[in-house]
């Protein structure tokens, strides 16, 4: 369902508070993959989710928790970081990445040499 101008501002505005949260929670020395937990459940997310979901299905669930441009591309560095330092099951977040990259890339009507350099900068540790 599509959101009106003023909830999308409010939705956007939740969604970057969520992943600055996370994006400072990764940064701790000692991390507490429990907070993370709880920051992602803001997001109908789980470490668990992240490491099942298939990539379009990750988009799709983006899609429908009203991720705007943005936050998308701030979730898809989040889950390279996520796949540097946070789980040992790396090994497909970085791939889910690139997904969220090349949704945003593709879906947004708009080249980005930004995304496109994260894109050539993540498919080259991939």
């Amino acid at each position: 369902m599509p959101l009106n101008k003023g909830l999308k501002n409010q939705e956007s505005e939740r969604i970057s508070n969520i992943l600055k949260k996370l994006n400072e929670l990764i940064y701790i020395p000692d991390f507490d993959k429990d907070e993370i937990e709880n920051q992602l459940k803001f997001l109908g997310l789980n470490l668990e989710t992240l490491l099942n979901f298939s990539s379009e299905n990750l988009v799709s669930h983006l899609d429908k928790f009203h991720f705007d441009w943005e936050n998308a591309e701030q979730f898809a560095d989040l889950l390279v970081i996520f796949s540097d330092k946070l789980l040992e099951e790396k090994s497909n977040l970085k791939e889910k990445a690139l997904a969220v990259y090349n949704y945003i890339q593709s879906e947004s009507k708009t080249f980005s040499f930004e995304i496109f350099n994260k894109i050539t900068s993540v498919k080259a540790t991939v």
